[in-house]
Formats: C-alpha cells, structure tokens, sequence
C-alpha cells in the first residue's frame, strides 16, 4: 500500500544526465554509468520537517521521504538502528590531533557492516519491482548483507567472493541462505561472472553502483551524520574507499539536505582511503585523472577497500577534489598499528578497512593536507569481530605453581 508522502521523481545518468523513469528496474544508464536518485526536493521543503523526521525511532528507514521505497510491504527490517558516534580521545591525542576525533561505529548494523544500509534498499527495491533473484559479487560484507535481507525477503541470492574471502564471511552467507561460489581472482572478476550468468539464470545483478539503490541507504550516513553533529557538518571525513558507494551517497545527501535548507554550503574536506597495494583512487587523484586505471595484483588484509576498479571512480574522484579533500593511501603496517591503538587507548575495536581511515587521518595531518585542529569523523565500516586478530593469549597451566610477578 503506498501509504506515505513520496517524492521520488527519476533516476538521471551521473555522466550525461539523460533521465530515466522509475517504473521498471535499472542498472546502468545506456552510457554505461551509475544511475542517481532523484526528488522533488522544493515540495518536499514545505512539507516536511528534519526534527520530526530525526525522532523517529526506526534506522536508517526514518529518512523515508528522501529513499525511492513507496510501499511499506517492501521494507525490509532486521533491527536497523542509528549507529553511534563515539569520541576517541587518547587515540586522537596520540594520533597528534588536538580537536575531537570521532568514529562512526556502522558495526552495529544488522550483518555486523554499513552495507546493511545499501543492500536493504537495493533488496526492497528490487521486491518492489517482483523480482525474485539477487546476485552479486563481493569482498565478504555486502553478500552477507544482501543474503540476510533477501531471505528476509524471500527472495534467492548468489553471491561471488575471491577465493580468498575470509571464513567468517562465506559462512555468514550460506548460513543466511545465499548459494556461495568462490572465484580464483578478484572482486571485479567475480562481477564478470555475475554479468556472464545474468541471461541464464535470470538474476538481478545489484553490484556496487550497478544498480541505483545502493546508493540511496548509504547516503543515510550522511543524513544521520549531519543530525547527530546538530545539523552541521565536521571539518574532515575519512572514509574507507573500495567502490566508493558510501562517499558519493554522502556527498549527494550533503547537497540535498542545502536545498532542503537542513544545512548550509558547508562541506567537510572527504578523504577517500585505500591501501598502498590496492589504490587505484589514490593514483588516479594523483596524476590529476578522472578515471582510475585498473589495479593490478591488488593486496591488502583490508578486503573490504581491495577492489581494483571502481566503475564510480569519476564520482568518487569529483567528490573528493570539490570537497578540497583527498584521496590517501596506507601501509599495511600503518593500519594494524591504527588497529592496535583504539582497540588499547579507547576499548574501540576497529575492522582493518576503519582502521585504515585512523592512520590515513594521522598521514593527512603529517602531510599537512588537515589541520590538527580540524574535527574528524572516521568510518569503521564493519564489526572488528568479523577479522582475524592477533593471540595475545598466554597459556596458565592450573596444577603448576603461578608465577604471578612475571604476568
């Protein structure tokens, strides 16, 4: 039943602009790029209110006047909550910023990651539309993602992940009731075979910005950022950049929420963070190119930012250079140290790809690209539980006299 205000006009191509309708599903436009949302956003200035929208007490699902779902049937829930911003101080003051540093903990999301966000809106849509199969490649977190709601859902799910994809995460999906296949190659690879397979098997392919909605729930970041931090925006956001969804979502709903008069022409610096071997983003902002290259022989224990072509590199790219930000790459070294520290210094558990944006953020204030004073906000995009930690564990032999002054 479509039982709620709905401001959902079209979807326009992110490169030339040609519209599209909204009746039917889509994954690129004809030029081969990424789809964006768009809304009537002066009707809705007058009618509704971010106060009375921000009191709502149902996730990321509260911001339903700025999300393409018309019906309340097609929302999918598993628990969504606003994810909390907590204050790292000894990190900060042992990072050498002197102003608040916050993480933005998206772990707390159902499935443990922010793809939550994205997927239950690609999900709802695509039931929105009757159809009945989902499949997609992945670095472990949106198949886990996409295999819960869809289930939820009832709907079928494939998912491609390298062949090297933690346990945990192949687990997670076959357990959520996805048909798991491990690839010999990289995430793009497996995006090949999703492609290959779609007139055989009849699949939906909701890659990373291969369809439109992704998009859409991870711009709720942006939106839930804006409202915790009371309507203003901080000086800097670094964010942990594979295909880039999340920063081009934020960078959208930063301007929506100016044209709804919810925020001023303030915009943070947007930091897009790779790893040093796998940072295709980070040469392309580099050379001063629009377009990134593919990267060859990509590695980094961070797989959730190991993708080695973005096919939103240019919206990524746009973003970071209109911000005044920047694209960093890190060292592997730098990043288990970054892990390291808030786990020790402020009880914060961070996954490697959030870990990323902590020691990317101490480069950009060596390097002089932020300000130490500069408020910071680092995405942890998933749940340090779901990755291999170091044992620090010491075996104590119970029938052996302790030693207690060597502990």
């Amino acid at each position: 039943m479509h039982n709620r205000a709905f401001y959902f006009t079209h979807l326009e191509c992110s490169e030339t602009g040609k519209r599209y309708e909204i009746d039917t599903p889509h994954n690129l436009s004809d030029a081969g790029k990424p789809l964006l949302a768009r809304y009537d956003l002066e009707k809705m200035k007058g009618e509704i209110d971010r106060g009375a929208i921000w009191a709502r007490n149902t996730g990321f699902w509260k911001w339903r006047e700025l999300l393409p779902v018309h019906d309340s049937d097609d929302i999918c829930r598993l628990g969504e909550t606003d994810t909390p911003l907590i204050d790292v101080p000894a990190t900060a003051k042992a990072s050498g910023a002197t102003a608040k540093v916050w993480v933005k903990d998206e772990g707390r999301l159902p499935t443990g990651s922010f793809k939550a966000r994205g997927l239950a809106l690609a999900v709802a849509m695509a039931h929105s539309f009757g159809i009945k199969r989902l499949a997609m490649p992945t670095n472990g977190n949106a198949g886990a993602a996409m295999s819960a709601y869809a289930s939820r859902m009832g709907m079928e799910s494939y998912c491609f992940a390298p062949e090297d994809t933690p346990q945990i995460n192949l687990d997670e999906m076959a357990l959520q009731g996805a048909k798991v296949f491990k690839v010999n190659g990289y995430i793009h690879h497996c995006g090949a075979l999703v492609a290959a397979g779609k007139d055989e098997m009849g699949w939906f392919d909701v890659s990373t910005l291969k369809e439109p909605y992704r998009i859409e729930g991870k711009k709720t970041m942006g939106l839930e950022l804006a409202a915790q931090m009371g309507w203003k925006l901080p000086d800097a956001i670094f964010y942990p950049t594979g295909g880039g969804t999340g920063l081009i979502g934020m960078w959208k709903a930063f301007d929506e929420m100016e044209k709804l008069g919810w925020i001023g022409p303030e915009r943070p610096k947007m930091f897009a963070v790779q790893a040093e071997g796998c940072a295709p983003i980070v040469k392309a902002f580099e050379a001063g190119e629009r377009h990134a290259e593919e990267w060859l022989d990509a590695r980094t224990a961070a797989m959730g930012i190991r993708v080695p072509k973005a096919i939103g590199d240019f919206l990524i790219l746009d973003a970071v250079r209109e911000s005044g930000g920047a694209a960093v790459a890190v060292s592997e070294a730098a990043i288990e140290t970054a892990r390291t520290r808030c786990a020790r210094e402020d009880g914060l558990l961070l996954c490697p790809e959030g870990a990323a944006t902590l020691a990317a953020m101490e480069k950009a204030m060596g390097d002089g690209l932020v300000a130490r004073d500069a408020e910071c906000v680092l995405f942890n995009c998933g749940s340090g539980l779901k990755y291999k930690m170091p044992d620090g564990a010491v075996a104590l032999d119970r029938h052996s006299e302790v030693d207690w002054g060597a502990m």
